[in-house]
């Protein structure tokens, strides 16, 4: 029998360790494999699949367990791989044509309907999916969550974002410690702040009401609250409470970003609001830095602290920067990046705009979901009824993309919030005990609003690559239109396609169909549609505030049942971190060569040249002077 292997490096006091291969080799009894070096042992029990460390230092013997296995070494895993053959054998035309499964596979909560009977499974197929969800522990992974255990194990936090959204009288705990008061007091304080600046009563430097706000901010401290602001524009009551203000989003460090967000921006009117938890952001600092440029070449040093508040939790360089600390908006580490739009990092900004009770009522939607979320079962679950179909496209149908369509303008920037938060989420390669999966995790995530994507990228999910698709609509539109003499409404003539759509990717249309049709023989390959795409619908009521809420935590919630169900950590990203870092290096580069002109070093052969290509160009200014931007 050989030996398995395991990297010495690894096996330290207290350190859980598991075999470098993908392929797990079966041991027919208990195999000891020492490492002197490191005065390791390493035992693998067959029966629970269990890799113990022992570790001897100063005669100590110290053990630790590992966690169980994979899920995909479970009997229902297995089952489900089965369960393909049977799939594959079915075509969706069919699967429709049974009422009994079509009437089952419609869900209704709150006003919101999801219809996935245009997913390739069936009832059975749902069921060996929820026994796949108890193998994961789901629900113990879910309350886990919810009760604010460290489920962040790489970085030893909670993930409590459905706090941010609570209600005052909840009781969410992380570390001994009930949250909710303290995510009241920040909420409390920043509708105390929008409120002052909205009244007229918190003005500039030069005593004019601040009507525009620009948000500083990255990655999860920009595209969340994008999403939010972009929906609730054309919402009437929203609009009604926003009239009058501009908000706008600056997160790109290309300069390019910056003009476009000062065009026709007045200093003596603008609020900046820098979104940074470290106030260490590269990007966002110097985003910041700019804007503090901005101001005090217009208005004097002086004005910083009456044009400019913090969402950070570093109160030290927050001041150091110019910032009143008494005007920075906390937050907390348990609260991921990505998952942030309901703390400060999104209420601030949006109440400025909109005002505190509009952005509250978007918090109670999100809260609803929460409360659905952990207390109704897995058969009438949304996120997990959703997670879970997921799991089953990405890891054993094979389907690695989705597509997010949303037949609401309004929803325009829910494709690019949604792709970050799954693909930065669910982008691991490794379990979250570090073990190598031996199966795909992860979902690639675009979309755009309908109809626009039916003339763009409709053409390869119809007759190209399988690709899962999420419609969303909703049954009453922010902003109704009716014209004399049209056969529908404007709202109806877009649902038609919300409705037409997933059967087109259904049914398809076969070669049959089209003799049928008298189509020339030449044309019929061309014009045949296989069919047999899943999709699934959700319907909303409206897309008011509190709707929005609702969809965003929907969203959230599935991402995590899909990590929970594939055993990884959705809560950490460690995968940005590596650019950064080479980002430095380059940067110290760039500074050396500009100042002193000394050459490119230390780069391979491909960088050391684009650098050098880069840097023939002069600048364009002395290094010493301020430039901004001329629109």
């Amino acid at each position: 029998m050989d030996a398995v292997r395991f990297d010495p490096i690894r096996l330290q006091p207290g350190h859980l360790s598991r075999p470098r291969s993908h392929e797990r080799r079966r041991c027919e009894s208990i195999e000891s494999t020492s490492y002197p070096e490191k005065g390791s042992c390493v035992l693998v029990e067959e029966e629970t699949r269990t890799w113990i460390v022992e570790s001897r230092a100063d005669s100590e013997v110290e053990t630790v367990m590992a966690a169980t296995a994979l899920i995909c070494d479970t009997e229902p895993w297995k089952d489900l791989k089965e369960h393909i053959n049977v799939i594959e054998k079915t075509h969706l035309r069919d699967l429709m044509n049974d009422l009994d499964r079509c009437q089952s596979m419609m869900v209704e909560f709150d006003g919101i309907i999801l219809d996935y009977s245009r997913q390739r499974a069936r009832l059975d197929t749902m069921e060996k999916l929820f026994k796949l969800a108890e193998a994961a522990d789901l629900r113990k992974k879910i309350d886990s969550m919810c009760n604010g255990e460290h489920i962040n194990s790489t970085e030893n936090r909670s993930v409590l974002h459905i706090a941010l959204r609570a209600p005052r009288d909840k009781v969410i705990c992380s570390d001994g410690k009930n949250v909710v008061p303290n995510v009241w007091d920040v909420l409390d304080k920043i509708k105390d702040f929008s409120d002052r600046v909205r009244s007229g009563s918190w003005v500039g430097a030069t005593g004019k009401a601040l009507k525009d706000v620009v948000a500083i901010g990255i990655g999860g401290s920009f595209l969340g609250p994008l999403f939010v602001h972009t929906a609730l524009q054309t919402d009437p009551e929203a609009a009604d409470c926003a009239n009058g203000r501009q908000l706008r989003f600056l997160a790109n460090v290309d300069p390019v970003d910056v003009a476009r967000n000062l065009k026709g921006l007045n200093p003596e009117t603008t609020l900046v609001v820098v979104v940074s938890k470290t106030f260490t952001t590269a990007e966002t600092m110097l985003n910041a830095r700019t804007m503090r440029e901005w101001i005090s070449s217009a208005l004097g040093a002086q004005a910083v602290a009456k044009h400019m508040v913090a969402v950070s939790t570093n109160l030290t360089l927050v001041e150091k920067f110019g910032i009143d600390p008494a005007n920075a908006f906390a937050f907390w580490d348990w609260v991921g990046g990505r998952y942030s739009v309901c703390s400060a990092v999104g209420v601030l900004p949006l109440s400025l705009q909109y005002g505190f009770p509009i952005v509250e009522k978007f918090l109670r939607g999100a809260s609803n979901i929460d409360n659905h979320f952990y207390s109704t079962s897995f058969e009438r679950n949304l996120p997990v009824l959703l997670g879970l179909l997921s799991v089953w496209n990405v890891t054993f149908l094979g389907y690695p993309a989705r597509a997010i369509l949303p037949y609401a303008q309004a929803l325009e920037k829910l494709a690019p919030h949604i792709q970050q938060v799954s693909m930065e989420s669910n982008g691991k390669g490794v379990s979250i005990d570090g073990v190598p999966l031996p199966f795909e995790a992860g979902e690639i995530d675009f979309g755009e609003p309908g109809t626009n994507g039916q003339h763009s990228f409709y053409q390869l999910i119809h007759q190209g690559r399988v690709i899962p698709c999420d419609f969303i609509g909703s049954i009453k539109s922010q902003q109704p239109i009716y014209l004399k003499g049209e056969v529908v409404s404007n709202h109806d003539e877009l649902m038609s396609n919300f409705f037409a759509q997933p059967d087109a990717l259904a049914y398809g249309k076969s070669p049959e169909q089209l003799l049928h049709e008298n189509v020339p023989d030449h044309l019929i390959p061309h014009k045949t549609f296989s069919g047999n795409r899943p999709s699934l619908s959700l319907l909303l009521p409206s897309l008011d505030a509190y709707n929005i809420g609702q969809l965003l935590a929907i969203y959230e919630h599935r991402i995590a049942v899909e990590g929970f169900i594939w055993g990884i950590n959705s809560f950490d990203q460690w995968g940005v971190e590596l650019g950064k870092v080479l980002a430095t290096q380059v940067r110290k580069q760039l500074h050396l060569s500009r100042t002193e002109g000394g050459p490119v070093r230390g780069f391979n052969f491909s960088t050391t040249t684009l650098l050098t290509k880069y840097l023939e160009v002069e600048p364009g200014n002395p290094s010493d002077s301020t430039v901004l931007p001329r629109i």
